[in-house]
């Protein structure tokens, strides 16, 4: 990487300031920068990989899917409709691009900016900083750049020196892009994780059709109670045969409950015939939670929760633009009451594994971290979404090490819609992890050679681990 005057990253950037520790964190880092990338959790797709055609244009590729992006310019008042989101082919990028990098600025100090000024530089030598000026220029390097054959999906999978990235997918998709990167013989591992949201929230829209569909695809009677959970079952196995190895829940509460067989059943026949009312649709979603804990003692596939999202809280945004517009707000989340159905059956279970994420950093101390350092199934997902950031993930270290330790986490995973972001939000992850390790050893609270072991483990060995990869 060029170290001139021009360039948009510093070697030494997010280290800390005091010489002793900066050197440290040198240190640290060096050895774990050129690890293998593993990517449990993320929204990418798998058809890229699959057909593996180029990337369109710069706007599809890094304004359109990431939520990260629109939010903050919408924020601003810059209309959706001018970013042309939602709109599968773009009339105008050029323009698009051009509103972005106008107002590019608004991105100083977020690691937005950190992410994109990682892919600029090294993935595209841009070393001029985005804005109105050189908006044609970047388009065009970029655009250029996305012809050759070095920029394909395929190739960029390994030149991000990706071991495995797995997608999100619903239970009603096929899965076919997945069989088509298996049927390629394309050696690379990229796999799907078992999403079921759209089935056992009766509050996503066309809950009822997309039951229908889940039998039609199952071959089980999914009116009944029986057969629903047989379907899942299925839907399930049907996952594993294609390498998952983990599901995710993104549900609004972390609540769970444990329901007789006859009270389930009854309670699916109402929330499937739209007679269940807000209470009634949240014990069902807390059902759901405690039947899928059960499948995964059953089937050894990970469970991953991230609840605490008021989803769409922008609802003319929602009915212009639909889901994940960036209109998701954060809220207060019970965990110690929420779980306790769940953990009370499942908690001791040896092959089950509970990754917890969270958007209420205030359960760090107080919840999360205690209940992760007593349940065997239960390890701390890293910080998530709003807090996906240096501050966001120091602050995360320093609530929950001293309780939890370091071996009740999972390490880091980008959780991104945008694939050129991934290398560099590993590199922020490994950097920030180096800079809390550098702390420590500048305290005498850990030595190096244990620092060095424990900057290898969250960089990639408990990962690999934990979503038994």
């Amino acid at each position: 990487m060029s170290t001139g005057a021009m360039t948009l990253l510093n070697d030494d950037r997010l280290f800390p300031a005091d010489p002793t520790m900066r050197n440290i964190a040198r240190r640290l880092h060096a050895e774990v920068r050129d690890l293998p990338l593993i990517s449990p959790h993320g929204h990418t797709q798998a058809a890229w990989f699959a057909s593996d055609q180029p990337f369109p244009d710069p706007a599809k590729l890094f304004v359109q899917p990431d939520h990260y992006i629109f939010r903050m310019l919408y924020s601003q008042g810059i209309a959706l409709d001018d970013l042309e989101i939602g709109v599968e082919h773009l009339k105008d990028p050029r323009r698009v691009w051009r509103i972005f990098a106008q107002n590019y600025y608004l991105f100083r100090g977020t690691p937005t900016r950190i992410w994109l000024d990682y892919a600029f530089q090294e993935l595209f030598g841009l070393e001029e900083r985005l804005s109105a000026a050189t908006a044609d220029l970047y388009f065009d390097v970029i655009s250029e750049r996305l012809q050759t054959p070095e920029f394909r999906p395929r190739a960029l999978y390994e030149r991000f020196r990706l071991e495995v990235l797995a997608t999100t997918d619903s239970p009603l998709d096929s899965l076919a892009a997945h069989q088509a990167i298996r049927d390629s013989g394309w050696k690379a591992r990229i796999i799907p994780t078992f999403r079921p949201d759209s089935v056992v929230d009766p509050a996503f829209a066309g809950f009822a059709e997309n039951i229908a569909k889940l039998g039609q695809l199952t071959g089980e009677n999914t009116e009944l109670w029986q057969g629903y959970i047989r379907a899942l079952e299925k839907t399930r196995a049907r996952f594993k045969a294609l390498g998952c190895t983990s599901t995710d829940h993104g549900h609004p509460t972390a609540l769970t409950a444990d329901l007789a067989p006859a009270e389930a059943a009854k309670l699916f026949e109402a929330v499937l015939t739209d007679r269940a009312d807000a209470r009634q649709q949240e014990l069902f979603r807390a059902q759901m939670l405690t039947e899928m804990a059960r499948m995964s003692v059953e089937d050894g596939l990970v469970m991953q929760l991230h609840p605490g999202a008021f989803r769409n809280h922008n609802r003319k945004l929602y009915e212009r633009y639909g889901r994940d517009v960036g209109a998701d707000i954060p809220v207060i989340t019970d965990y110690v009451h929420a779980l306790h159905p769940l953990l009370n059956r499942f908690g001791n279970e040896k092959n089950f594994t509970l990754i917890l994420f969270t958007l209420d950093e205030t359960t760090y101390t107080r919840e999360l971290a205690p209940l992760a350092g007593h349940y065997p199934c239960l390890r701390l997902g890293p910080p998530w979404w709003f807090h996906d950031s240096p501050e966001g993930m120091l602050r995360f270290r320093e609530q929950v090490t001293e309780t939890a330790g370091f071996y009740n986490t999972v390490g880091f995973n980008d959780d991104t819609r945008a694939f050129l972001s991934i290398p560099a939000r590993h590199d922020v992850a490994r950097r920030i992890d180096c800079v809390w390790l550098a702390r420590l050893v500048a305290e005498h609270r850990l030595y190096e050679d244990e620092a060095v072991e424990v900057a290898r483990d969250l960089a990639y060995n408990l990962v690999r681990k934990a979503y038994k990869l």
